[in-house]
């Protein structure tokens, strides 16, 4: 047994080889991953998004306010919506359809035609200033586009603006990035620390030797998942409550909503989170498999989620495959009750998603869950 051998190395060798060969589910993630970060970082992810929704308020319908929206749409950041009211204007962006509404007065033209450099109110959703940055950004350069399509008089006096773009930014006026992270952040946290604790449930239990009792007793797969999932309910909620009152504390962060609401809203995504874990820890055959589909999961629920890059700015396909996840859902929620003050009509259809997804989820798990260890 004296010194190195190349024989025993190579039947060492050969023996790993076999075990990673019979591995295939490990070896299938190890291949994908690299594969799915290249196609997100890609394709998915944009910091500049265009075609952002707009609402457009207007009673005149003037010659001027048509050659507006119509730079509006050439500037590549506005896709313009008529819209029939402030009712409806407000409605749109508190529930997160738009992301702008530009309110142009009434008499635009004959204001405009008399030098008295008339306002036109834009309203945007400052919950997340990356998505709103660069298409307010170009408002500023509109104004001096449109100086030829004025009358001669007007054009006489480029020291006045003929018009001017009043931003008013709703919910986050000072446009802070921590009230968009913070919010976002209860979710992620919320994401880490459900996932993580589930995947191993039933996998430990396997390779610790005690699956053999939990299979000895009299309880169905529904009962063993919902025992496993409940305490960790009551974790979440704790560490939603330590995040909520350091970031009144030190971020001042804003609670315009309704608590019981918001935690009922969170007590959900908890669950479905809790689910998606006991899901993993099911199929799997070990905890090294149950982690690595945990990975794999985590990677495009946040990146498209809208925590960390716009969720406008995505492509429609990664805007589908987000919408899957129960963490975009509950971002929305999150932070339209938060900055916003939501309610249960702003809340409801994203509440939906997630609890669709937690009953997907429970059903196959349900499903695979075996009660012998064969």
């Amino acid at each position: 047994m004296k010194g190195y051998s190349w024989r025993r190395f190579f039947a060492l060798l050969r023996k790993e080889w076999i075990q990673v060969r019979r591995d295939a589910m490990t070896l299938r993630i190890i291949i994908a991953i690299p594969i799915m970060q290249l196609f997100l970082f890609g394709y998915a992810i944009n910091s500049d998004p265009k075609n952002l929704p707009t609402g457009l308020l207007s009673s005149d319908h003037s010659k001027y306010e048509r050659t507006i929206v119509a730079a509006l749409k050439n500037s590549g950041y506005y896709n313009i919506v008529p819209l029939a009211s402030e009712a409806e204007a407000e409605e749109g962006l508190a529930a997160g359809d738009l992301l702008f509404v530009i309110a142009i007065p009434p008499g635009f033209d004959r204001a405009v035609d008399r030098g008295e450099s008339p306002s036109i109110l834009v309203d945007a959703d400052a919950t997340d200033p990356s998505a709103i940055g660069n298409a307010t950004a170009a408002l500023a350069s509109l104004g001096a586009d449109l100086q030829r399509d004025l009358p001669a008089i007007r054009q006489s006096e480029p020291q006045t603006p003929a018009f001017q773009f009043v931003v008013h930014a709703r919910y986050n006026p000072e446009q802070l990035t921590v009230l968009n992270i913070v919010p976002g952040l209860i979710c992620i946290v919320l994401t880490f620390s459900t996932l993580f604790v589930t995947t191993l449930s039933i996998t430990k239990e396997r390779e610790r030797g005690t699956m053999e009792n939990l299979l000895a007793m009299p309880v169905r797969p529904l009962e063993v998942m919902v025992a496993k999932i409940s305490p960790y309910i009551v974790i979440g909620y704790v560490q939603v409550a330590l995040i909520l009152i350091a970031s009144a504390l030190f971020f001042h962060l804003p609670i315009r909503g309704s608590i019981p609401l918001l935690l009922f809203a969170l007590g959900l995504f908890i669950g479905a989170n809790l689910a998606l874990g006991v899901l993993f820890s099911t199929i799997s055959a070990n905890q090294m498999q149950a982690t690595q589909l945990a990975q794999f999961t985590l990677m495009p629920s946040f990146l498209l989620s809208g925590f960390m890059f716009p969720f406008r700015g995505m492509p429609l396909w990664a805007q589908w495959a987000g919408e899957v996840f129960p963490t975009t859902h509950a971002m929305r929620i999150v932070r339209g009750m938060l900055l916003k003050g939501n309610g249960w009509h702003e809340i409801a259809p994203e509440l939906w998603p997630i609890a669709l997804f937690a009953l997907i989820v429970v059903t196959i798990a349900v499903r695979f869950y075996r009660e012998t260890l064969d």
